[in-house]
């Protein structure tokens, strides 16, 4: 049974798929595989091991005549089309929940590091400008009490509420398709309508998945809406926001700063945003911790045990409409 890995994973994920002999792993190192190498593999593959960045459409569907699973390294599914591989049979499991802390960190940190300026002050210091101390270098502003609003109030949105709330003492309100009682109670966060978070919060936090209802979601009217002092946060997916209106709220004053995780067509990153000080930029490293990678890896690893050896579906399953019974029996 031959399972195609298209980035290199965590060891220990390889270490557990090493203890099966019967399965074969055909791991792709460094840059993607081209398109033609990947649906070239696909004939002959039981498991497919994607990243988030890797589009599994239908015409690989079609291409891969033995394929099992697709068992992604990644929390979220929005490059798989799940529709075509669930009419074909095709498991797909992913890393539900491990990304939870790790992306919620380093949401907060962003939104440290934009409203403080240290990417900047970094900057200043490497390129060697500090020649005397000045009271009004680096003025930024401060988060204690402020007010943030997270669209998507997931398990990644809730998490940051508590580090904010209970860290800087924020005021939550949230926008999401369905209430979070409990998390209202706990956080004492609002739900609200998305006119009136963007109208109300000094950072706006993206954690929603994207849709066809989210791509853009964030555009020349959403960035108007919002404060001029206001930061905006996408650890979420790039195209959420439309980076050509961002790029000219930026330049204009709209708002007051940006940081940036993900890309509206990532890896490209619209060259404007290059030479912005009030843009902090990341290459989608929001869940990169050691712990969130390993773990990764060993759910990914579990995945595939579950299809190819104990021929169930696997624990972390995505389309639930190809739930076994075995399965649903294990898991109780």
């Amino acid at each position: 049974m031959k399972v195609l890995i298209t980035r290199e994973l965590p060891q220990a994920g390889i270490n557990i798929l090493h203890q099966y002999p019967e399965i074969e792993i055909e791991m792709n190192t460094g840059a993607p595989m081209q398109e033609e190498d990947l649906l070239a593999a696909l004939k002959t593959v039981d498991a497919l091991v994607p990243v988030a960045s890797d589009q599994v459409t239908k015409k690989h569907l079609k291409a891969a005549k033995k394929l099992k699973l697709i068992a992604t390294y990644s929390d979220g599914t929005g490059h798989i089309g799940i529709e075509e591989a669930t009419k074909r049979g095709i498991y797909v499991g992913n890393t539900h929940g491990d990304l939870t802390e790790a992306v919620a960190e380093f949401a907060f940190a962003s939104m440290l590091s934009l409203a403080r300026r240290n990417v900047e002050a970094d900057r200043y210091c490497r390129d060697k400008k500090y020649r005397y101390w000045s009271p009004s270098s680096f003025i930024g502003s401060k988060l204690m009490g402020k007010k943030l609003g997270i669209i998507g109030f997931g398990r990644i949105g809730q998490m940051l509420a508590r580090m904010a709330k209970y860290g800087l003492d924020m005021e939550i309100v949230y926008n999401s398709p369905t209430r979070k009682t409990e998390a209202e109670s706990l956080l004492d966060a609002k739900k609200v309508s998305l006119e009136e978070l963007l109208g109300e919060s000094d950072v706006v936090s993206l954690h929603c998945p994207l849709t066809a209802e989210t791509t853009h979601l964030i555009d020349e009217h959403a960035l108007r809406k919002m404060k001029p002092l206001a930061y905006l946060i996408n650890t979420a997916r790039g195209p959420i926001v439309n980076e050509k209106a961002l790029v000219e709220a930026l330049r204009d004053g709209i708002i007051a700063g940006a940081a940036l995780d993900v890309f509206e067509n990532e890896p490209k990153i619209t060259s404007a945003l290059l030479g912005m000080d009030n843009v902090v930029l990341s290459p989608h490293i929001a869940s990169a911790t050691r712990e969130a990678r390993i773990e990764m890896a060993r759910m990914t690893a579990e995945n595939i045990i579950d299809v190819l050896i104990n021929h169930r579906s696997p624990r972390y399953l995505v389309n639930t409409k190809l739930q076994t019974a075995e399965n649903i029996d294990s898991l109780v």
